[in-house]
């Protein structure tokens, strides 16, 4: 019995001694974190002759794979960065696509983004519209831009060289990155040449621009007539299924191409214009879309590949058509905004048939079917090259309306013309805010 009681007590007396030993190597374990923390943070490793990398802030395989990050993060660019679906899983956000500008001009943690974030595609003869549209997005706005810039690579050193050789005053009212075109690996040339040259960029910016939570598209003959965070607020209205909005693609079903050639979905009536989109992408890239080819609804990335692979040979304005389809399937995810927003030569070719512009005016002039650059319908061509050749800092009222008003005045032989007065109604407010503002300041 007597020796039954010994081996129970030192029993005891070992799983005691056990439990010290683990508390204490935990207590050491933790102290050490804390000093780490503390004495490491944002120190350069001294142990290595590139004192730029950072000391892993983790231990293990978690700071390993930080660091990682940071190093492989560090050596891309804009110019030269790899396609988003060739990179690992995890590695380089949006981050790594910023140029030095962006980084420079980067909102902190937990301060308000203000901006207004513009994204457009140019590839082929388009880098002076492009340029306008910007120049017109500036003109107008108080709030600060950042600009999204998807062109070809030849003309990357253009569009920069531009942008910088704006007066200083101009710059500080937006930022700017500049990205490659890029599409899916498996299918460049199909998606490149599916309508306009890289028009089906659009498709995939929710995928590439993977940290942008909303985003303004626009075309590149996309003019404002006022305050680009007009259109902006417009996500404030949205609903908790509202994912993206855009406007009719026609207000008048008799003259409406969808309602009488389309051979595929389309949205609404007369469908949607891809023109002018505002997207909430956070919501885009999580939605599960409903569809026609399979009775398990589809997420973005999932989506596009198989609606072209089925309507390719249906549809006829591209990207545009894939959207009218999608939105077909998910008319709750769908803000409409009025045809003033993106107001085309449609809306007045055959007599004036926009209500909402006709009562405020025209908000933002989409000069589609190249009519700024044709004599086919001048009123349109005055406005954008009224915008073309003002100079910055000159007075908007002498420099540019009055100008563009006589402009117009020779364009009342066409129906376009003939309402002109809807194109220089909001933009005279516009321009009055500006320079009030001006006045004031001085």
């Amino acid at each position: 019995m007597r020796c039954y009681l010994h081996a129970f007590l030192l029993c005891v007396v070992l799983t005691f001694v056990s439990l010290l030993y683990v508390f204490s190597q935990l207590t050491s374990t933790l102290e050490d974190r804390d000093g780490r923390s503390v004495s490491e943070q944002d120190v350069p490793d001294r142990r290595r002759h590139d004192t730029g990398h950072l000391r892993r802030k983790r231990p293990g395989l978690a700071g390993l794979r930080e660091r990682e990050r940071l190093d492989r993060c560090k050596s891309q660019s804009v110019s030269y960065w790899n396609p988003f679906w060739r990179l690992p899983a995890g590695v380089c956000g949006v981050n790594c696509l910023l140029d030095s500008r962006e980084r420079k001009s980067s909102v902190g943690k937990g301060i308000r983004d203000e901006r207004s974030h513009l994204a457009v595609v140019a590839c082929g003869p388009r880098l002076e519209e492009t340029l306008t549209m910007l120049k017109s997005s500036i003109l107008f706005s108080k709030k600060p831009l950042h600009f999204y810039i998807f062109a070809e690579d030849d003309l990357h050193d253009s569009f920069r060289n531009v942008l910088e050789s704006w007066p200083t005053t101009v710059q500080a009212k937006f930022t700017f990155a500049i990205y490659p075109i890029t599409f899916p690996k498996e299918n460049v040339n199909e998606w490149k040449k599916l309508f306009k040259p890289c028009a089906s960029q659009r498709l995939f910016l929710p995928l590439i621009l993977k940290e942008v939570d909303s985003l303004l598209y626009v075309d590149t003959d996309i003019l404002f007539l006022q305050p680009v965070e007009h259109i902006w607020s417009l996500l404030s209205q949205f609903n908790t299924t509202h994912l993206a909005a855009m406007a009719p693609e026609h207000e008048e079903p008799r003259i409406g191409w969808y309602n009488r050639f389309a051979r595929h979905p389309y949205y609404g009536k007369t469908g949607i214009n891809s023109g002018v989109m505002l997207m909430n992408m956070t919501r885009l890239r999580e939605k599960s879309f409903k569809n026609d080819m399979t009775a398990v609804a589809l997420r973005w990335e999932e989506i596009l590949m198989p609606l072209l692979q089925k309507y390719k040979l249906n549809i006829t304005w591209g990207d545009q058509d894939l959207l009218n389809i999608i939105f077909h399937h998910n008319p709750e995810s769908l803000y409409v905004f009025p045809c003033q927003w993106n107001y085309r030569p449609d809306h007045c070719i055959y007599g004036s048939n926009c209500q909402p512009a006709e009562q405020q005016g025209v908000f933002i002039l989409h000069g589609n079917r190249g009519v700024y650059h044709d004599d086919k319908q001048p009123a349109f061509r005055a406005v954008y090259q009224a915008i073309q050749k003002y100079s910055f800092g000159e007075g908007m009222e002498t420099s540019l309306l009055q100008p563009l008003e006589a402009s117009l005045q020779a364009t009342t032989h066409t129906y376009c013309g003939r309402t002109s007065h809807l194109f220089t109604k909001r933009l005279k407010q516009s321009i009055m805010s500006v320079e009030q503002d001006i006045t004031q300041r001085k």
